[in-house]
């Protein structure tokens, strides 16, 4: 997926993953993912998805500050 700013893209074809979580399993119509990512000038962003009935119908991308990326990884 791409999203792009006026200044910046973020695409997870050319990021690198930080961490990755999965919550249930392959169809769950509940289960979801959220991956952090970082790009080759250092921006974090965090890309979700999910089944149907989960928090994460859509795929979206959301840009994180390093600060705000570092605790996302701890707590997750």
């Amino acid at each position: 997926m791409v999203k792009k700013t006026k200044t910046k893209t973020y695409d997870t074809a050319t990021a690198t993953v930080v961490k990755k979580v999965t919550y249930g399993v392959y169809g769950d119509p509940a289960g979801y993912e959220k991956t952090m990512f970082v790009t080759k000038e250092g921006d974090y962003f965090l890309y979700t998805y999910g089944g149907a009935a989960s928090e994460f119908k859509e795929e979206k991308i959301t840009a994180f500050t390093k600060a705000n990326a570092k605790k996302w990884v701890e707590e997750n």
